[in-house]
């Protein structure tokens, strides 16, 4: 049984309830979490500040640095531990369980190096004055974390807030928990004061609205859907406390004639089924040049009849979706495509092995896709790629930009004038050319326009959105 992790201890819930921890390979429970309450979040708020007040606000940024680096450092030395416990936590395949566990090591890495470079500046002024600004922590911040990727984005959100000041209290999801209990174990072992990171898990609609209500949290990260996020939003108004919001995307890969299509192709297939396209910057429509649409079309029909899904220890190209609810998702929408039509390229094979009892969806090829049509407008979050062809640069630009969404996007051309044309037409958070990152490098500030949230993690700018800026101006004759 898992206990919250608070002020460097495990500790039961006050509620003495508990949330069964499902394997997605087979479906069956093998742990159990803390179904928390907001009297757990207010006790983790109250660890928080007196860390704050009496320990982590005392910290130089050089010392905070150090104990980052030392985190990354024990991180990669149990990162085969956190793959494996994440292997069985959310389902996912061996190589990408602990691609997970290395970029949280890199994360770490980068925000310790970054701790020391967060600068204010000098301002030109009035004669007899000197201005300068610098940036402050909020002081404890909120951090709601999904289950796609617990790890990574643990890793961009407290990473960033640790790094410029904060201390922080975390809500993953009840889905996806157990990696980030033993991090937060990791943390206190190389030397984290007690209260600095502390983990409350339970169900969103009782920890995570608790956790956004709650006085004493300074500042809120949220990762997860449109929806929630405008109550995340409406909560934090009542009370003035700034957002930094994530919200998922229908990212486009655009393909144009003269593209390298032997590079492009096994990118456009990685960017919809890695983690079995549980990843909010998905490349899940794919729009290309109708002078090569058919051609394409059956390379990558070929290429996708050849993916193989099943159990997560059998590290194959494809693993289980993360529940039931999740799976009858993707379904309804198969089941809409075929209610209308919609053609059907392709699909991969689910192995033998696979257990019954699992979550598994064989990878969708699917043409033809109305713009309008909710394959080409909502989040599948599933193994669907929607297809649809183009007459010419405006056309593409046209249809790229026809969603809510603006997360990521990929352009595809040898044309150098085109793609600098394209790059800025297109409504997206980021643009890839000639590649596509589903999210991108450490390094690379993310986050996305639209409905797709606002605000940035990740990278250098990430360490803007966890401070305020002080203005302070000094009359001296």
């Amino acid at each position: 049984m898992q206990l919250n992790y608070i002020a460097n201890a495990g500790v039961p819930s006050s509620s003495g309830r508990l949330i069964s921890v499902i394997d997605p390979s087979d479906g069956q429970p093998f742990d159990e979490l803390q179904r928390s309450n907001a009297q757990d979040i207010d006790g983790a708020v109250q660890a928080a500040r007196q860390c704050l007040d009496a320990v982590w606000s005392k910290l130089s940024a050089a010392e905070r640095g150090r104990l980052l680096m030392k985190l990354s450092t024990k991180v990669a030395e149990h990162a085969d531990e956190l793959a494996l416990i994440e292997q069985r936590d959310c389902g996912k395949p061996t190589k990408q369980a602990r691609a997970d566990a290395l970029a949280l090591v890199r994360y770490f890495e980068f925000y310790a190096g970054a701790c020391d470079k967060l600068h204010g500046e000098t301002l030109p002024y009035q004669d007899g004055y000197s201005v300068f600004t610098w940036r402050e922590p909020h002081g404890v911040t909120g951090h709601i974390i999904p289950w796609n990727y617990p790890m990574q984005i643990f890793g961009r959100s407290v990473g960033g807030a640790l790094a410029a000041g904060n201390v922080c209290v975390v809500k993953p999801s009840e889905d996806a928990c157990l990696s980030l209990i033993r991090v937060a174990q990791l943390a206190a072992e190389v030397g984290f004061p007690a209260g600095a990171i502390n983990i409350v898990t339970g169900y969103g609609h009782e920890v995570g609205d608790a956790l956004a209500r709650h006085d004493g949290i300074d500042h809120i990260s949220f990762t997860g859907s449109p929806t929630v996020g405008t109550l995340i939003q409406q909560v934090a108004a009542e009370r003035h406390c700034p957002v930094t919001l994530e919200l998922g995307g229908k990212s486009p890969q655009i393909i144009f004639a003269d593209a390298d299509l032997d590079a492009a192709l096994p990118v456009v297939i990685n960017a919809i089924v890695q983690n079995a396209g549980q990843t909010c910057s998905a490349g899940s429509r794919l729009l290309v040049d109708q002078a090569i649409y058919e051609p394409l079309l059956e390379r990558l029909g070929k290429l996708f009849a050849n993916l193989r899904v099943g159990p997560a220890t059998m590290d194959l190209d494809v693993g289980p979706l993360i529940r039931q609810s999740q799976l009858q998702r993707v379904w309804d929408f198969l089941s809409d495509a075929q209610v209308a039509s919609i053609p059907m390229v392709a699909q991969g094979q689910i192995v033998e092995e696979a257990p019954e009892t699992g979550y598994y969806q064989a990878p969708t090829l699917l043409r033809d896709v109305p713009v309008m049509h909710r394959l080409a407008q909502e989040e599948v979050f599933g193994p669907v790629l929607a297809a649809m062809s183009f007459k010419d640069e405006d056309h593409a630009v046209e249809l790229a930009n026809a969603t809510r969404f603006g997360l990521v996007a990929g352009i595809w051309t040898r044309d150098g004038a085109r793609q600098f044309r394209m790059a800025k037409r297109v409504e997206s958070g980021q643009v890839f050319i000639n590649n596509y990152g589903a999210g991108g490098g450490v390094e690379l500030p993310f986050g996305g326009v639209k409905s797709s949230g606002y605000g940035r993690e990740k990278g250098f700018e990430a360490l803007y959105g966890f401070t305020t800026l002080k203005t302070v101006a000094i009359r001296h004759g």
